[in-house]
């Protein structure tokens, strides 16, 4: 015989009623994504209408002016384009790996803490650290480390 529980706490011990139990939770389920799909519905639309309503009051006068490239009120002298070197792009880029897995810490230290997901964690865990270990010491072995 299928047993379950109602939301009061009684037992079921009808098919039936263990079927419409699992349909309200269904249900429930689905409305929160309905909810989340609506908000995210209405955010496309009103970007949307921000950008046609952009492009339909903009005035559009193309002239010489417009087109010729201006910075800090310095006419251009000589080509537009420039070499620059950014050289602690892969520093940011570091930080930014480092920081989603400090990110990535905080919720697994409070898994592990729950009885009966110690093992199972921390072996997930060391296997996300390794691949971060490997990708620093690819980085370091590459040189990209090394300030030039």
């Amino acid at each position: 015989m299928v047993q379950g529980t109602l939301p009061d706490g009684s037992p079921v011990t009808s098919p039936v009623a263990l079927r419409e139990q699992t349909a309200v939770v269904a249900a429930d389920y689905f409305h929160s994504y309905s909810v989340v799909g609506l908000l995210t519905a209405v955010g496309v639309l009103f970007v949307a209408v921000a950008f046609g309503a952009g492009r339909l009051l903009r005035p559009v006068v193309p002239t010489p002016e417009k087109l010729l490239t201006y910075e800090c009120g310095v006419d251009p002298v000589g080509e537009g384009w420039a070499h620059t070197q950014v050289r602690y792009y892969v520093y940011a880029f570091l930080y930014v790996i480092f920081a989603v897995d400090s990110i990535f810490l905080f919720p697994w230290a409070t898994v592990f803490a729950a009885p009966g997901y110690g093992a199972t964690t921390l072996v997930e865990m060391f296997v996300f650290l390794g691949f971060l270990t490997v990708g620093l010491l690819y980085a370091y072995k590459k040189g990209v480390l090394a300030w030039t």
